[in-house]
């Protein structure tokens, strides 16, 4: 069973930025798609951004294209996002996730993702 930490999280000022870490136990990191997804308080779960196996291809969800940035370190089990510019609407707990086993193509589905972090927050000022 792979364990996910996620870290990074804090309080910032509007137009602030944070990277927020996720460190993934286990030896087989490099073969899953991972993602970024956030759940704000009253409202559902939410895909942020996504990474294929090897870090070569990203995809975002509109609200956050241009602003944030995902990566990955596969030497170091641990998957990035770079949060710029950040606005109070991203005031959210922010979840990394493991792709399904099988699953290559990508995906913003919260039922395609099998294993889940604990959450870290992020909570933008105005």
């Amino acid at each position: 069973q792979v364990q996910l930490v996620e870290s990074g999280g804090g309080l910032v000022q509007a137009g602030g930025s944070l990277r927020l870490s996720c460190a993934a136990s286990g030896r087989t990191f490099s073969s899953y798609i991972m993602a970024w997804f956030r759940q704000a308080p009253g409202k559902e779960r939410e895909f942020v951004a996504g990474i294929s196996r090897s870090g070569g291809g990203t995809y975002y969800a509109d609200s956050v294209k241009g602003r944030f940035t995902i990566s990955r370190d596969n030497a170091k089990n641990t998957v990035y996002l770079l949060v710029n510019s950040l606005k109070p609407e991203d005031t959210a707990v922010y979840y990394c996730a493991r792709r399904r086993t099988g699953g290559l193509e990508y995906s913003r589905l919260i039922s395609d993702f099998g294993s889940w972090g604990q959450g870290t927050q992020v909570t933008v000022s105005s």
